[in-house]
């Protein structure tokens, strides 16, 4: 579905994104995990078109960017990490909208509007003035706004950023909606346990570097399932364990405080980058 060769992007000194190659199969909820400045929203920004690219390549369903921005345009749906809607109308006056943009039918863009409103269950809320929404409201909306259309590519920038702690797991609820449909989703997030939840496979990226590609699980298990965790001479230290056993032996041969328990994502990006993903 999403072919991504080489993409660079340069701002005079700078390089955000360095050479990124990544391939997202069809139907695939993929993460972009990393720390704030890593390079993921302008990797997303160049995918949806808004930043254009210093080099390289990418290809959505096997077309690349290059030769239809127009026909690209139509398969993606995009949430912005920011909140962009328009905030003196309702909800359905931003979804009538976006759909006379996209030029579909009439009769069509009121159904898929009806049931973008049931999907993200805003139906009752549907005239309300959005400036009105909660946070977490105005992301679902966002959402049902980039569905409308029908894409073929999802792209979801930091969509849980700034919600509170139920907030987010409401939020998750819904994108485990949408890949149980099937629709392919690239997220961004420096949220671990959010990467952990949702994605079917995560890449780690820093400095606009494509750090580790693979699944959670497998991603856990090259550095070690179990992590000790220490303090000493002033900080924290982690040391990283195949099983509870071996952590155990070491974790005996420490004094003071001591925490033994499962690895996560951070962990990984901390074995590779020596510093912590929310940094």
């Amino acid at each position: 579905m999403l072919e991504i060769i080489d993409l660079t992007k340069k701002y005079k000194k700078l390089t955000a994104v360095d050479a990124l190659n990544l391939t997202i199969k069809d139907g695939e909820f993929f993460g972009l995990l990393g720390p704030n400045g890593a390079g993921k929203t302008t990797t997303v920004r160049m995918i949806s078109t808004l930043t254009p690219k210093t080099s390289g390549d990418i290809v959505i369903g096997g077309e690349s960017i290059d030769r239809n921005l127009t026909s690209i345009k139509a398969k993606i749906g995009v949430v912005p990490q920011q909140n962009n809607l328009e905030n003196e109308m309702s909800a359905w006056e931003n979804l009538e909208v976006h759909g006379m943009l996209y030029k579909m039918p009439k009769e069509k863009r009121r159904q898929k509007i009806d049931e973008m409103l049931e999907f993200t269950e805003l139906t009752d809320r549907k005239d309300d003035l959005t400036k009105n929404f909660s946070g977490g409201m105005k992301r679902k909306l966002m959402i049902a706004r980039a569905l409308l259309h029908e894409p073929e590519l999802l792209l979801l920038d930091e969509p849980t950023v700034g919600l509170d702690a139920s907030a987010r797991r409401k939020m998750w609820d819904l994108l485990k909606r949408l890949k149980s449909n099937g629709l392919t989703v690239l997220l961004t997030t420096h949220y671990i346990e959010e990467a952990e939840v949702l994605c079917d496979r995560v890449g780690l990226i820093d400095k606009g570097k494509l750090l580790r590609l693979d699944t959670p699980n497998n991603l856990i298990e090259e550095v070690g399932k179990i992590t000790v965790e220490y303090f000493a001479d002033g900080k924290t230290h982690e040391e990283f364990f195949p099983t509870r056993e071996k952590a155990n032996e070491y974790a005996g041969s420490l004094e003071g405080d001591v925490r033994i328990r499962p690895s996560n994502l951070e962990d990984v990006f901390l074995k590779f980058t020596n510093r912590r993903v929310e940094s």
